[in-house]
């Protein structure tokens, strides 16, 4: 099974059923999705999308992002993806919020995602290790600063990350976006 036939959380109506993961953005079908948000005081761990993504290459994003494999726990699935995309262990993401979103991802592709968004506050000198399918670069960035960049130049952004701290930053940062 390749990466874009692994089943993941799509809707029929209301009721959540496996489907193929390419096909559920070819088809823009709203779909389980989760994202996280490693901070460290005032930063956030984004991360610049490995050229080879089939969606968004090159573009930066938040920590990192994924789908739940079907009947994963978002929980779960969160630790997963840290070690999978940024080689991250030992950290142990909070849920913050859920959210909704549909977004064109170029390619003819839509994400319409029902995202579950966790935040893990990092040690100083968290290791970082990413791997190179994923991840092409990863920056601490100020997070005030980080949403400054992405109004200036949002082509260089994914679009979900732009959504997120237009949209829902006071529930995922609290604190930390209102300079606390």
């Amino acid at each position: 099974m390749t990466d874009a036939d692994t089943l993941i959380p799509a809707f029929d109506g209301d009721t959540l059923v496996p489907a193929p993961k390419l096909a559920v953005h070819i088809e823009g079908r709203r779909h389980m999705a989760v994202s996280v948000f490693v901070v460290r005081g005032g930063q956030v761990l984004i991360q610049r999308r490995a050229l080879g993504k089939y969606h968004t290459p090159g573009l930066w994003a938040n920590t990192c992002c994924t789908h739940p494999h079907w009947g994963e726990d978002p929980a779960d699935c969160a630790v997963r993806r840290l070690a999978q995309e940024l080689g991250i262990t030992g950290l142990y993401p909070a849920h913050r919020d859920r959210v909704e979103y549909r977004a064109e991802v170029g390619g003819g592709m839509v994400e319409h995602e029902v995202v579950d968004i966790f935040v893990a506050a990092a040690p100083e000198g968290l290791a970082v290790a990413p791997n190179p399918e994923e991840v092409m670069d990863t920056a601490w960035v100020d997070l005030h600063d980080l949403t400054a960049r992405t109004q200036r130049r949002p082509g260089d952004y994914t679009p979900w990350l732009r959504i997120y701290l237009e949209h829902h930053a006071e529930a995922i940062f609290g604190a930390v976006k209102r300079g606390c």
